[in-house]
Formats: structure tokens, C-alpha cells, sequence
């Protein structure tokens, strides 16, 4: 073996290695599940969804887009109160609920208003992992998936 076979075989491993960086260090692993938006009845609409990180560290939720709205914002609700965040926390190992009556995403002042049947695209931002695009399925307005 040449030298510089030598040198694209390391090259090669040492290139496979950072592909699987994130799972061996233990960054974060997300995977978003069971989306959904009620059909809406004004100019606003919440989409509820969960983020399971299957990962060692814990990573935040900063922003949502949508092409459905320019003002897309995540809020908690706490004491029945809701209130605009900058962050959610999905800790590692663990996940973020935003479902109804809880922690959810608001889309503002919408360009249209999607009907039950259709989906809504969205874009979650994250402090460490990269962003992940949803098809949100919007349901009947009354909408409220049992817990399991």
C-alpha cells in the first residue's frame, strides 16, 4: 500500500467518525411526533407537537417559522396564564410537550386559514441541532389527542 492510499483511507475513517460524532458524544438526538394544528376560527392558530430527544445533552427550542405567518411565536402556559418564551428546554433523555392547554406554538395574524384535511408546513429551530421541518396535519377545531 502507497502512502497515499494510506492517507484516503485515514482520510475515509477519519470522515466516517465525524458523521457518527454526534451520536458517539452524546449530543442531541431529536425526533418530533404526533403534530397537529385545530382548524382555525380566527386570523390565529397553535400547533401542538412533541420533541423527544434521544440524546445525551439537552438542547433548547428557540423559533418556529411557517409560510402560514410572519409572526410565529412559542408560549407556556402557567396558573391558566399564557406568556410568550424565547426558549423551551428538551432535556436529555427526556422530551417537550406542547399540547393543549400547556406549552404551545401561536402563528399570529395567518395569510390564510388552513381547513381540517389539509397540512401546514413549519420549521423548528434549535440552539444546538439543526432545524426540522414538519407537515403539521390540521384536525377539527375541537381536536385533543388522548394521552397514552
Amino acid at each position: 500500500m502507497n502512502r497515499g492510499t494510506s492517507l484516503l483511507g485515514a482520510a475515509a475513517l477519519t470522515a466516517g467518525l465525524a458523521l457518527t460524532g454526534c451520536s458517539s458524544s452524546g449530543g442531541p438526538e431529536l425526533e418530533v411526533t404526533g403534530a397537529f394544528m385545530p382548524q382555525p376560527v380566527s386570523d390565529m392558530a397553535a400547533g401542538f407537537l412533541v420533541v423527544r430527544n434521544s440524546g445525551g445533552d439537552a438542547d433548547r427550542l428557540t423559533s418556529v417559522t411557517s409560510s402560514l405567518s410572519e409572526n410565529v411565536t412559542i408560549h407556556e402556559t402557567k396558573n391558566q396564564a399564557m406568556r410568550m418564551v424565547s426558549s423551551f428546554e428538551i432535556p436529555a433523555g427526556g422530551e417537550l410537550d406542547l399540547e393543549r392547554g400547556g406549552n404551545h406554538i401561536m402563528f399570529m395574524d395567518l395569510k390564510e386559514r388552513p381547513k381540517q384535511g389539509e397540512t401546514v408546513a413549519l420549521q423548528l429551530h434549535f440552539e444546538k441541532a439543526d432545524p426540522i421541518t414538519v407537515d403539521v396535519p390540521v384536525k377539527e377545531t375541537t381536536y385533543n389527542p388522548k394521552k397514552q
